[in-house]
């Protein structure tokens, strides 16, 4: 299918076009990398669909329709949602911070308790604010993007979500919201000055984060990243087998289904944090570097998506999602192999769990989207809807 063919109105909204429009070397990768954290879950639980395996693939291949559905959905609806999506997922937050609603796992005070559901809306909140950001630059000039006073307003829709999770404490989840953001920032075209103040003030403010502003336990993970051994059956427990697994694994891995650590619990978390543990575990350097290979592919073919866009918004968006998606993966294997604290975040599509994946099948809804209609434009100044 021609440019000239997708440009025509009359070719470019039939659902065939559309269809065959996808991207379907990035769902293929998607699929990859999800597939994969099906079998490891389904290794760890000693050759079992449950607890984990069959959930997974469910979720995934109800998700997976979402997201293909999505990519036939006009980038113009994703537009007009972003500022009352970004809206109602703060006030979500917020009921978790100040209201009965908000319910306490793993220590922290990070769900929503509706009843009949329980739902994580710091995860979703990532997606809200990249829709929301990339509206509101979708109508700045490049030198409003670059340097004005105008750039209060995306620091402070980082911000106040950032504080406001960071408060339940997830740690995890607030800095991916703060570096999503930060990395929209950069892509609008924000001035190296701005980057580079920012950069001094993270530098010098880490250390008094650390000292003044952490819990204790968070405190403990940052130190036991400084040094594991200090408290090798305490705190620094979880990093010392995540590297026993993955230097055990070698260069070919001990074999499917025969990983020590996992399969006789040494691994903590072994389906969650340290699923890429596993993973080296069980198939050596070759499976992991393999696996990361696929990473790298999803986040370029991502990134190329959203340079061909002719919207603002379009590149804008798509490379937001990207973004975060990248930031999962770099934080967690710098996590697993003891180059960063523990700060509990997933691997994304390999570790188990709903609402990270719903999170970022969606995203990816919006980069195919990006995808299908990426010779549409959106003209600038548009109201609220």
């Amino acid at each position: 299918m021609t440019a000239s063919a997708l440009t025509r109105p009359g070719e470019r909204d039939r659902l065939s076009v559309k269809v065959r429009e996808i991207d379907w070397t990035l769902v293929i990768l998607l699929s990859v990398v999800a597939g994969t954290g099906v079998a490891m879950l389904y290794s760890i639980a000693g050759g079992h669909w449950q607890p984990w395996a069959a959930d997974q693939l469910i979720r995934y291949t109800v998700v997976l329709v979402m997201a293909l559905v999505l990519a036939l959905v006009h980038p113009k609806w994703w537009f007009r949602a972003a500022y009352p999506m970004y809206a109602v997922l703060l006030l979500m937050v917020m009921a978790v911070d100040f209201t009965p609603l908000g319910y306490v796992a793993g220590g922290a005070r990070n769900w929503l308790n509706l009843g009949f559901i329980r739902i994580q809306p710091a995860e979703f909140m990532k997606l809200g604010l990249v829709l929301a950001l990339a509206r509101w630059y979708h109508n700045q000039t490049a030198q409003e993007a670059r340097f004005s006073w105008k750039l209060i307003v995306p620091a402070a829709m980082i911000g106040v979500p950032f504080l406001l999770v960071a408060k339940q404490p997830d740690l995890g989840s607030a800095m991916i919201i703060g570096l999503t953001g930060a990395a929209v920032m950069f892509v609008a075209g924000l001035s190296w000055k701005i980057i580079a103040t920012g950069g001094v003030i993270a530098a010098v403010g880490t250390p008094l984060f650390v000292l003044f502003g952490m819990h204790d336990y968070q405190r403990n993970r940052v130190l036991t990243f400084l040094d594991p051994t200090k408290d090798p059956s305490g705190t620094g427990y979880n990093i010392i087998q995540s590297k026993i697994a993955l230097g055990s694994g070698g260069f070919l891995g001990r074999g499917y289904g025969l990983g020590s650590q996992s399969q006789l619990e040494f691994l903590p978390e072994r389906e969650t944090d340290f699923i890429f543990s596993t993973v080296a575990e069980e198939f050596g350097f070759v499976g992991s570097f393999s696996l990361l290979l696929c990473y790298v592919g999803i986040i370029l073919i991502g990134l190329r998506i959203a340079s061909l866009s002719h919207s603002h918004f379009g590149r804008i968006a798509a490379s937001g999602m990207v973004a975060f998606f990248a930031l999962f993966v770099l934080i967690n294997g710098a996590m697993v192999m003891g180059l960063a604290p523990v700060v509990g975040v997933p691997m994304p599509l390999l570790s188990y769990g709903g609402s990270s994946m719903m999170t970022i099948m969606f995203g990816f809804g919006l980069v195919l989207s990006t995808r299908v209609h990426r010779y549409s434009e959106l003209p600038k100044g548009h109201g609220l809807f």
